[in-house]
């Protein structure tokens, strides 16, 4: 029965402690040593690669193993202690860490099959491999490990396999080789970047968010759309784009935001469904949204080897047109239902607001600055982070003493955890994908099966983006992903701008696709509404977000590539189709519309928005047409509720 319970509780997520006492300072002295660690070698350290990760990792296992328990089947009053076996966990971790650090001069220089594995090797890599899968499973779940388990199958056991799918057969030892002593599978690049520039940005989103950043924004988007119509569920989409493009991680967003927009989405007076739904939408979007997309950019850039303000360029006008379509789509809405504005006196000035708080501009403009100006990622992170302590000190209330900069050290290593975890198993997923060749074989079949055509190879690579991303953080699933399917894009012409852009926008928005759906599932526990039915609703507000990526691969001038006119066309053109669309999907214009009219709009958005003077004189002519039509009915309505009016007037006179 215990063996039984115990292998049912592992097939569940872990759950985050709350960690008191002595394993409260354990944890603390782990993580703020991190971050001590990180600043340094990112400054001032010339440490070997492996050395750098190495240690990384471990540290990021320590505290994994003590920051998440078992399993959420376990969870109890009595489980927010860590047990003997987390500690041995832990010991196991820093013991194999200490082993690859020292050795790390000899791995980065053997060569393998020739140098055979020592008995140490072997012990201490199955160490790490294991404990790095079981971090995975508590802090991601059960479904990343089975695709790793998956892939590990297929690299063992491919041999036996007929046609495209077979490789050479790998022994056991030559296996974990490649997993563990190689630049392709724990030390490749998701790792590599997870331990320079993910982590240095978790760390700025918390030194940020400890000085008091996080209520400017908040206060800022009151004072932006409080005031317009249905305005509760507009200060959600502008606080969750604030907060999303440094966080990176759409469910910590809807957590951090949600709890107090979606409440006030539903007292202004929309159902809970409809406002757990645009703050999922909205949190998701935070992580294609320049300057940092959630660290997008720098994965990227580190990836693509394109500079980063070329991919921030490219990036924005995409980005808009999502936040527009979901902005228009909730107003819309609120036009619908005819939501009342919010009163003026509980809505914050804007002027006032940037008195109070705008230099919290100034770490992001620093950011930005060195960043255009050639600067690596980390070391404009760590300046943009010296930058937040300072401006910290121009009000009394937010100025950082030493307990708040020691307290945001460790909250951003503890951050950093889930996404650290994921891109260790993207590394061991990539060991597979690599080593058998499955990465070349399988844009054969993805260019096989659409028999080379575009658009099914486009909507292919948006299937498996989403299948794979579905429950990982944003850093691992781009990675994974991009290895997987954008060489396939690129085979048929599409640049790596766009091929690599619209990989990025598909994991993403895993966040919000049924069934896993984990920004929707984390923002109907807040709403107390049914998480499918946010999910579908969120797929619903995030459509222009499905669409959009095929326009810019279709239509590079989206992301700035052509002459200047013909990007201000597809811009003006886009934002059109966008506004059209939204209304389409909403069912309203200037009044309700009926079934014909709704299928109007959102074909003649979707023309509008696509590519080509035709599409767009036939989307603006299907719109103006819908517009008329809604304009003579509302006009037949006005003058039938005016006859209604005199009429009453005339019953009450002839009473009289």
């Amino acid at each position: 029965m215990y063996i039984k319970k115990l292998i049912t509780d592992w097939l569940q997520i872990g759950y985050r402690r709350s960690l008191f006492g002595v394993h409260l300072l354990i944890v603390a002295i782990i993580g703020f040593s991190l971050s001590v660690f990180q600043i340094w070698s990112m400054m001032w350290g010339k440490l070997d690669p492996i050395n750098q990760m190495a240690i990384h990792l471990v540290f990021i296992l320590g505290l994994t193993f003590l920051v998440y328990g078992y399993s959420k089947g376990t969870k109890s009053l009595t489980n927010h202690v860590p047990k003997w076996i987390d500690y041995l966990f832990v010991l196991l971790a820093f013991g194999a860490g200490i082993y690859f650090t020292v050795h790390a001069e000899r791995i980065a220089s053997r060569i393998p099959i020739m140098e055979p594995l020592t008995a140490l090797d072997i012990f201490f890599s199955l160490i790490l491999v294991i404990l790095t899968i079981e971090a995975t499973r508590r802090t991601i779940g059960i479904p990343i490990v089975l695709i790793i388990f998956l892939f590990f199958a297929y690299a063992l056991l491919g041999h036996y396999l007929p046609g495209v799918l077979w490789h050479r057969q790998f022994t056991v030892i030559e296996f974990l080789d490649e997993l563990a002593f190689s630049f392709n599978g724990l030390w490749g690049s998701p790792i590599s970047v997870a331990a320079s520039v993910v982590f240095m940005y978790m760390l700025f989103g918390a030194f940020l968010n400890k000085a008091g950043a996080g209520e400017f924004f908040f206060k800022l988007s009151i004072a932006l759309a409080g005031r317009t119509k249905g305005g509760a569920a507009k200060v959600a989409i502008l606080a969750s784009a604030f907060f999303g493009s440094i966080s990176g991680s759409p469910t910590a967003n809807v957590v951090t935001t949600g709890t107090f927009t979606i409440p006030v989405s539903k007292k202004a007076g929309y159902k809970p469904t409809f406002a757990a739904a645009v703050e999922a939408a909205a949190s998701t979007g935070g992580s294609i949204m320049p300057p940092i997309m959630g660290s997008s950019a720098f994965l990227m850039a580190a990836v693509t080897q394109v500079s980063y303000g070329t991919i921030v360029i490219a990036a924005l006008i995409p980005a808009v047109l999502y936040y527009a379509s979901l902005f228009m789509m909730v107003h819309f809405e609120a036009l619908r239902l005819d939501l009342p504005r919010t009163e003026g006196e509980n809505i914050p000035k804007i002027s006032t607001c940037l008195k109070e708080g705008w230099y919290y501009f100034i770490p992001l403009f620093i950011l930005i600055f060195l960043l255009i100006q050639g600067y690596s990622a980390s070391r404009a992170g760590f300046f943009g982070i010296v930058g937040i302590v300072i401006v910290s000190w121009f009000r009394k209330e937010t100025r950082m003493g030493l307990q708040s900069i020691f307290e945001s050290m460790i909250d951003g290593a503890k951050s950093s955890i889930p996404v650290t975890t994921a891109c260790g198993a993207a590394g061991l997923i990539i060991a597979g994908i690599m080593s058998t060749g499955l990465g070349g074989k399988l844009t054969s079949i993805v260019l096989s099966l659409t028999e080379g055509m575009l658009i099914p190879t486009l909507f292919l690579v948006m299937f498996i983006c989403i299948i794979l991303g579905m429950g990982m953080p944003v850093a691992a699933a781009y990675i994974l992903t991009a290895m997987l399917a954008a060489p396939a894009l690129m085979e048929l012409g599409v640049s790596t701008m766009s091929a690599h852009l619209f990989i990025v926008y598909f994991s993403i928005f895993s966040a919000i696709t049924p069934p896993v759906a984990v920004a929707a599932f984390a923002a109907a526990g807040i709403a107390d509404a049914n998480p499918n039915r946010v999910g579908f609703q969120a797929v619903r507000l995030a459509l222009v977000g499905f669409i959009v990526p095929y326009m810019f691969v279709l239509e590079p001038a989206l992301l700035m590539e052509g002459q200047t006119i013909e990007v201000i066309l597809a811009v003006v053109t886009a934002i059109i189709g966008v506004v059209i669309f939204s209304a389409g999907v909403i069912g309203w214009m200037i009044t309700k519309t009926n079934v014909l009219e709704r299928f109007v709009l959102i074909l003649g958005g979707v023309m509008t928005m696509y590519p080509g003077l035709l599409s767009d004189a036939i989307g603006i002519a299907a719109i103006i047409l819908v517009f008329i039509m809604q304009q003579k009915r509302r006009l037949e309505y006005s003058k039938l509720e005016k006859d209604r009016n005199t009429h009453k007037k005339q019953s009450i006179h002839i009473g009289n």
